[in-house]
């Protein structure tokens, strides 16, 4: 047999062995794969199980991480802040006239990341070349810190970052934030107040707007670059300019330590302008200006509002009209000033006495503390203690401004000191509240609370207390206006405008007794006296000389009003009127 033959019996016997069943047997066929499917079920369910235990784990990790945070306190990380709280906004303050007073204006601030700086020698160097008043020992101590975060310096301008980007320095950075920036610089510094490094209110109408609710909307992040409506004040600039610039200069003429002034509307209780000096400028709350003593830090105080002085002879202003109002005395009656009066081994004695019989005009016109201390003797110590107080002479003030002093008064008062009180010595209070008690006798008899945001007289009238009686308003405004033409107020005359006002010159304590040498002097003053509008008072603390070579109101403190007045008057609208009726008019040829 061939060999193709013995293949193809071969292939003949192999087919029809496997006849109708041609698949293996069962038990030679099924066991492997069986096997095989179990092996790989059991290794799906056990990749399952560690993956759903992997995200178990995770999710587990984040819950316990977020629950930390929860309820863990913020860490304060070398003194960052919030970027909210870096980038919140404060509303515009504008003047009556809506000018600009306060704005935010971009800025950035520089911070180091100690943990990348490569050498901090060498950095501070740097920096020193753009930040010349930088502080070498506190800076290179911040960059060798073992923290994530320092503060360099805050608020740098767009020259500074743009020089110190240009060193390339590791690890330095910047973060932006808002600044405030006030135009006027000084101008209105006790006013407006300024703000701290991290742009909230410290001092003035910034931190009355803080307290009135802005401060915990910026602490929740609801102020976070905002654009807020402006707060507009009662402020006119352009005379607060005239104000600040006269004390300024009557300060430097007179040669005083310190000087101020305030407008009034005595029918809405405004502050239309209100200065004190030294002063400083907000943009730079740490300098002084030229005038403050920095190491005084005199320029901080605010004398109108948050300082308490002896007014001097501007109180004869309320004794005279607590006698009118009482309906004992009239300004027909007369006093005897011929003799001084001795009560507890002291002698009340007139500065320019005329030894004589005094009418109440003449007692005004002439100061005389005999004449005025006989009206408050006829009054009583409670009479005279309770008038004071309803003119809100002897209470802490109320107004917007956070800076405000309480007057000081006797523990007790006896008869030396009512009579002492009536001329001026032995109660300290405000020069604002001074201005605001003097309205109230030249507007018919009503005490308006002074305001530094706008007010109409409807509204002042509906918070106005009834303090004098109109007749005793009406006879005060003839008694100003005598003193203005015939007696201490000639020099605070301005022509066209009748200006009226009492002067006042008291004597400072010094080691516990009074110095004649030195001076505290005002002027209270009212115009136009035909139908007042306006109430304007100045100080000058401790004048060296004055008009003429005096140094008392009349020569210091009088002058000031008379140049705050011709500049300011036709800004406030009062038109000046000439010849005794006033009917003539300046004529140019």
């Amino acid at each position: 047999m061939s060999f193709l033959s013995r293949i193809m019996l071969k292939k003949s016997k192999a087919h029809f062995s496997a006849g109708g069943n041609n698949r293996p047997p069962e038990s030679l066929s099924n066991r492997p794969f069986e096997g095989t499917r179990k092996k790989n079920g059991n290794q799906a369910r056990s990749r399952v199980a560690i993956i759903i235990g992997t995200f178990t784990m995770v999710y587990v990790i984040i819950g316990a991480r977020l629950v930390q945070y929860a309820t863990t306190e913020p860490e304060t990380v070398s003194s960052i802040g919030r970027a909210d709280n870096l980038m919140a906004s404060r509303p515009d303050i504008l003047d009556r006239n809506g000018e600009v007073l306060a704005t935010d204006i971009r800025t950035v601030s520089l911070y180091a990341e100690p943990h990348k700086i490569v050498d901090a020698d060498e950095a501070v160097e740097m920096l020193s070349t753009v930040l010349p008043n930088l502080n070498f020992a506190e800076i290179h101590g911040k960059l060798k810190s073992k923290t994530r975060f320092q503060w360099l310096r805050r608020q740098l301008t767009p020259k500074q970052q743009s020089q110190i980007l240009a060193l390339g320095i590791p690890g330095i950075g910047f973060r932006p934030e808002k600044r405030r920036f006030y135009p006027g610089g000084p101008t209105s510094s006790h006013l407006v107040g300024h703000v701290n490094v991290d742009n909230r209110g410290v001092a003035g109408m910034e931190r009355y707007i803080d307290n009135q609710g802005l401060a915990d909307l910026a602490a929740i992040g609801m102020t976070s670059d905002a654009k807020m409506e402006p707060v507009k004040l009662s402020i006119d600039v352009r005379v607060q300019n005239i104000v600040r610039d006269t004390i300024v200069e009557g300060m430097m003429k007179y040669q005083a330590i310190a000087a101020g002034a305030v407008i009034l509307d005595i029918h809405t209780g405004e502050v239309i302008a209100m200065a004190s000096a030294p002063d400083y400028d907000p943009n730079n709350p740490t300098a002084m200006t030229a005038m403050g003593d920095p190491a005084k830090n005199d320029g901080w105080m605010n004398r109108m509002s948050n300082g308490v002085f002896e007014m001097g002879s501007t109180f004869k202003t309320f004794t005279t009209a607590m006698a009118l109002d009482s309906g004992k005395v009239t300004l027909n009656d007369s006093f005897d000033a011929s003799q001084p009066i001795r009560i507890g081994g002291f002698t009340i004695k007139d500065f320019h006495g005329k030894r004589r019989v005094l009418s109440v005009p003449e007692i005004f016109q002439y100061s005389s503390n005999i004449g005025t201390a006989k009206m408050a003797d006829l009054i009583g110590i409670q009479g005279h203690k309770e008038f004071l107080t309803r003119l809100g002479l002897l209470t802490r003030m109320e107004t917007e401004l956070p800076e405000v002093k309480t007057p000081s008064q006797p523990k007790e008062w006896k008869k030396i000191n009512s009579i002492t009180i009536s001329f001026g010595h032995g109660v300290s209070t405000t020069p604002l509240q001074t201005a605001v008690a003097a309205a109230a006798l030249m507007n018919g008899g009503k005490l308006i609370p002074p305001t530094f945001l706008p007010r109409t007289e409807e509204q002042a009238n509906e918070i106005a207390t009834t303090v004098v009686k109109k007749s005793t308003s009406d006879d005060m405004k003839f008694l100003f206006d005598w003193n203005g033409k015939k007696g201490s107020g000639r020099r605070a005359q301005v022509q066209g405008f009748d200006v009226g006002g009492k002067t006042g010159t008291a004597d400072k304590v010094k080691n516990g007794r009074y110095d004649s040498s030195l001076n505290f002097n005002a002027f209270l003053a009212a115009f136009p006296m035909t139908d007042p509008k306006y109430v304007v008072l100045t100080v000058i603390d401790e004048p060296k000389t004055g008009e003429g070579g005096a140094n008392q109101a009349g020569y210091t403190a009088a002058p000031m009003i008379s140049e705050i007045i011709r500049r300011s008057a036709p800004l406030l609208g009062v038109k000046p009127q000439f010849g005794d009726d006033g009917s003539a008019l300046l004529v140019s040829y």
